[in-house]
């Protein structure tokens, strides 16, 4: 926290900030304070356990550094800065950030690699900045009042800042119930933002000045498609050994797909590896258990899963919103908690597959631009007559979804992976419009991001919209945020600069061929999975939500419905209705029955704070310290 007078920051308010996010680090605690600057730090201890202790410092004190993540470069960062003539206290790749800033200011940002969120005091030129990595792995907020700025890395530390208000940003209510998301750079919260992915924020004179320091930039290569065959198995492979980095135990989830089953199946070319996931009772067919089952058998690892029903899903939410800081409409993040959950009985530090779709075109939605390719024939003013014809068609005929989306442009049809309420749907229920409030809608947001992609094809367009939405507001923020509400923390290969260095030349019709999507990454790893693996379908971590709803939610559905205080939001009545309609099987309309849902329970949480919840440490981060050796199964 930064005062904007120059008066001393408050203490009991740092440690009441810093005291909310214990259970992203159970394993040490500090703060520094200099005239108006206030730093505070919780440790889950990863890299020189003895030595990396927070808030650090230069050696002579004049600049110092709070940091959440890991730097994968940072040994070569440490040589070069003692050729330089710095000295190191520490082996921690804290200091080498340290240092670094103190050659390059700023600029330091754009030689790290690796995931962080970072806030820097520099008494000499009396300043703060506080970065955020460069795809937005880590998270990091910030809050501004009439006498502080304040930043964290979770919302529930700037709750605690005198003067925040718990109170619904109108424009992120509005733009959640068609992304599940609030897009960057807004929170659910009127008063805090997420500083986003690639930018600094420098803090001084009681001002906040944000820059932009990297582009997610697409550039088309001319080699041949064994040239991008062979780079991205040797970029992978390269990345996976970088993220190991670690002096604490490490694993991988695994999936049924081949994301996860590739970083697995390099990592397993390194040591021995200890994998997990998670299923659900009811989910129906050849489960994801089942096939992440089959494919450690193949590739050899410990492997670990635990199936949850719907009554241990149901009990542990009230306490998943109060992790997530903000509400996330995939029923996915409560699958991460769990297989989070059963990893932190046995590591500290857990890999993942998350970002290979962005990185490398995986969403099958990716191949709509190739299947909507006919209507490119056809004249603009033509598309559009088709597109007013087909909604009078009856809900659900054949064809009717095709000649909709045909008509429209990729931008007037794609804000992302998830698309809950249109806009028509919204005015039914939604009390307001974003023109009162000032606010925007959906494709105002994503329309920023087109314009600066108009250059590219659509699918790449496709791609970028999701860079700067769907991942960091969807994907990252679950991923951080269920891992370490279970004290572990998750390391993303795919997410890496040299990773996207090469994949962002990889050309259009390789990513996408023989109408497969992924194809140069399921070509690149052929030889390292089993056939079966590298071809299966993409599951994910599925739940069964459309059928809960139906029978062991609906219950739970009505009366949260009816208690919830958001009647000046929502006219719940209407809601109530697409309960009962997808109960009765009229239509499905699970993904906005649960979008409204969480909602819901988020604003009991935080807003109405009916539902008590404190940070703590999961009794298996406990287990962990005590028994840390035999449950990691490491050598005495």
């Amino acid at each position: 926290m930064v005062t904007k007078n120059g008066s001393p920051a408050e203490q009991t308010v740092l440690e009441r900030m810093t005291d909310q996010i214990v259970h992203r680090g159970p394993d040490d605690t500090g703060v520094h304070f200099d005239g108006p600057v206030g730093l505070g730090f919780r440790r889950l201890s990863i890299i020189d356990l003895e030595g990396g202790h927070q808030p650090l410092s230069n050696e002579d004190g004049t600049v110092w550094i709070t940091f959440n993540g890991e730097i994968y470069n940072y040994k070569e960062i440490r040589r070069w800065l003692i050729d330089r003539g710095h000295q190191f206290r520490t082996e921690s790749d804290t200091e080498a950030i340290v240092h670094l800033y103190e050659e390059k200011g700023p600029d330091c940002v754009k030689d790290l690699r690796g995931m962080f969120g970072f806030a820097i005091w520099d008494s000499r030129h009396n300043r703060v900045m506080v970065a955020r990595d460069h795809f937005g792995i880590k998270p990091l907020y910030y809050t501004e009042t009439d006498d502080i700025i304040a930043f964290g890395s979770e919302i529930k530390c700037l709750l605690q800042v005198p003067g925040v208000k718990r109170e619904v940003s109108l424009e992120s209510f509005w733009n959640y119930l068609t992304f599940q998301y609030a897009p960057d750079p807004m929170t659910m919260f009127a008063d805090i933002w997420k500083l986003p992915a690639a930018h600094y924020m420098i803090i001084q004179d009681g001002k906040i000045d944000i820059q932009r320091y990297w582009q997610v930039e697409f550039t088309e290569g001319d080699q041949p498609l064994s040239y991008y065959i062979e780079g991205t198995r040797e970029v992978l492979r390269n990345s996976v050994k970088a993220h190991m980095n670690s002096d604490v135990p490490r694993g991988a989830f695994l999936s049924s797909g081949v994301d996860s089953s590739t970083i697995v199946a390099l990592l397993k070319e390194l040591e021995q590896v200890k994998t997990f996931t998670v299923g659900f009772e009811g989910a129906g067919g050849q489960s994801e258990v089942e096939y992440a089952r089959e494919t450690a058998r193949i590739l050899g690892t410990e492997h670990r899963d635990t199936i949850i029903s719907a009554k241990e899903y149901l009990d542990v939410l009230p306490k998943l919103m109060y992790y997530q800081d903000e509400p996330v409409a995939d029923p996915a993040a409560i699958a991460l908690y769990f297989v989070a959950e059963l990893a932190s009985r046995y590591i500290t530090v857990v890999l993942s597959g998350e970002g290979a779709d962005e990185v490398f075109g995986g969403y099958t939605i990716y191949r709509e631009p190739l299947s909507l390719k006919l209507f490119d024939r056809i004249p603009p003013s033509m598309r559009r007559s088709l597109g007013l014809m087909a909604e009078y068609l009856p809900e659900g005929m054949k064809g009717r979804s095709f000649l909709m989306r045909g008509s429209k442009t990729v931008q007037e049809r794609f804000v992302g992976n998830a698309f809950i309420f249109d806009e028509r749907m919204k005015e039914q229920f939604v009390t307001y419009k974003p023109e009162q409030i000032g606010g925007r809608r959906p494709f105002d947001i994503t329309g920023v991001y087109y314009d600066r992609a108009r250059n590219y094809d659509d699918v790449t367009k496709m791609q970028y919209v999701d860079f700067h939405t769907w991942l960091t507001g969807d994907i990252l923020m679950k991923a951080d945020k269920m891992t370490m509400a279970n004290s572990l923390e998750l390391r993303v290969p795919f997410l890496d600069k040299e990773v996207f260095e090469f994949a962002s030349k990889i050309p259009m019709q390789y990513r996408m061929m023989n109408g497969t999507t992924k194809y140069v990454l399921r070509e690149a790893v052929k030889d390292i999975l089993p056939r079966e693996v590298a071809e299966r379908p993409k599951l994910g971590f599925p739940v069964p939500t459309r059928k809960w709803l139906k029978d062991e939610f609906y219950r739970w559905a009505r009366e949260l419905i009816d208690a919830s205080a958001v009647d000046h939001l929502i006219n719940k009545s209407f809601v109530m209705q697409l309960l009962e309609d997808h109960r009765n099987n009229v239509r499905d309309n699970s993904r906005k029955v649960w979008t409204i849902l969480i909602f819901m329970l988020w604003h009991q949480v935080y807003v109405e704070q009916s539902v008590k919840i404190g940070s703590s440490v999961s009794p298996n981060v406990q287990l962990r310290r005590t028994y840390g050796k035999q449950l990691a199964g490491a050598r005495e």
